[in-house]
């Protein structure tokens, strides 16, 4: 009987591996909506920086439509979005996506979500990757309803909220923490 391969962890070679296929710029210059920059940094249970981790995001486009088969909405397809991307930390723990701020897509029963970025992290020593979301503080009243934000315990939701920084393109600031007592909620997808 043949054995199974066993589950490995990210390792040292992520970075040589995925350079060629990041992805920071998400929406290109004739995209519509409201185009934004997205920061944020990965930290690790003992509150040091991961420099060797990889984020990348799905998101729908300003319509509220994702750039993909699957979704059969009436909505708009933006030529000039892409969709996805992929950052790889720098030393600092930090990565990037220039992006446009998405509209709100129908969830479970057709209830609409908020805004949104779904967020997938991939670092050392996480034998599988983490799935997130990113949230937006400037969509108070679209985030009071949204059901998989109100599944999360309220002391917790934070952890998911980017804050905005003022600035041409508005700044959206995440920290994503894999453990510990400031733990981001991670979701089995």
């Amino acid at each position: 009987m043949p054995m199974q391969t066993p589950s490995q962890t990210v390792g040292p070679y992520l970075r040589l591996g995925f350079d060629q296929m990041n992805r920071h710029h998400i929406a290109e210059a004739g995209a519509q909506g409201t185009r934004i920059r997205v920061e944020g940094q990965v930290i690790d249970g003992a509150g040091a920086v991961v420099p060797d981790a990889l984020i990348e995001v799905w998101q729908a486009n300003a319509a509220g439509r994702y750039d993909h088969p699957d979704d059969t909405q009436d909505k708009p397809v933006d030529a000039s979005f892409k969709g996805w991307g992929r950052s790889p930390t720098d030393a600092e723990g930090c990565f990037w996506f220039e992006t446009i701020k998405p509209g709100q897509v129908p969830g479970r029963g057709n209830v609409l979500q908020a805004p949104h970025l779904n967020l997938t992290v991939f670092a050392r020593g996480m034998p599988n990757h983490a799935y997130t979301r990113l949230y937006f503080a400037d969509e108070n009243g679209a985030n009071k309803v949204d059901p998989v934000l109100g599944s999360v315990p309220e002391a917790r939701r934070g952890t998911l909220i980017a804050q905005r920084d003022d600035g041409t393109p508005p700044v959206y600031r995440l920290r994503i923490v894999l453990q510990g007592d400031d733990e981001t909620v991670f979701f089995d997808a």
